[in-house]
């Protein structure tokens, strides 16, 4: 009987220690930490939104007064600055701002005079017909390039003005062909490997 009465002992002591623990684990609003905040609304657990007071009122540094006959009042703080208007210059869209006016005198240098050299005249009919001319009689003789010096005129334009036919054309590639080919025998072993590489790169472009 006297160990089943210490049995009965020990395991009351032992639910009155969880009973204690548990009130740790439950959700509470305690004073202690809800002095400054107001308490939830009756059957919510959310609190009502918080209402700071209104600066002036009650204030010994505002002015206060009253129209009774139209029922209002004004309270003047002498601490608030006026407010300060920023007058910013209206941003108007490039396309509609005035042409600046023109200045006399010299300009700056251009920062990359390469791209802004003067063009070639334009040829007039008779240097046209003259290109022509020479193009068609003798082509190995007067290529592109050397009527482009003697004209002042583009590469690509004699071109466009003269072109050769198809048949003339392959010739023509045939033979600069053959010259570069008797330039090739005349390459080193390493220089004609490296070209051979750069082709094969090239093809994989």
């Amino acid at each position: 009987m006297e160990w089943m009465a210490f049995t009965t002992q020990r395991t009351a002591m032992n639910n009155t220690r969880v009973i204690s623990s548990s009130r740790f684990l439950t959700r509470s609003y305690g004073t202690k930490h809800s002095r400054k905040f107001p308490r939830p609304n009756p059957g919510t657990a959310e609190r009502p939104a918080y209402r700071p007071p209104d600066p002036l009122v009650n204030n010994p540094k505002a002015t206060v007064t009253t129209l009774e006959d139209e029922n209002l009042t004004f309270i003047v703080h002498h601490l608030l600055q006026p407010l300060r208007i920023h007058l910013r210059p209206i941003l108007v869209p490039p396309l509609l701002r005035p042409m600046p006016t023109l200045v006399d005198g010299p300009l700056p240098p251009f920062s990359r005079p390469g791209l802004h050299k003067p063009g070639p005249e334009r040829a007039s009919d008779e240097t046209i017909a003259k290109i022509r001319e020479l193009r068609e009689k003798e082509p190995d003789k007067y290529s592109r390039g050397q009527l482009a010096k003697m004209f002042n005129v583009t590469r690509a334009f004699v071109s466009t003005v003269a072109p050769l036919k198809v048949t003339k054309r392959k010739e023509i590639q045939e033979q600069v062909e053959k010259e570069h080919e008797v330039a090739r025998l005349k390459w080193s072993e390493r220089h004609s490997l490296v070209k051979a590489i750069r082709k094969k790169r090239r093809e994989l472009w």
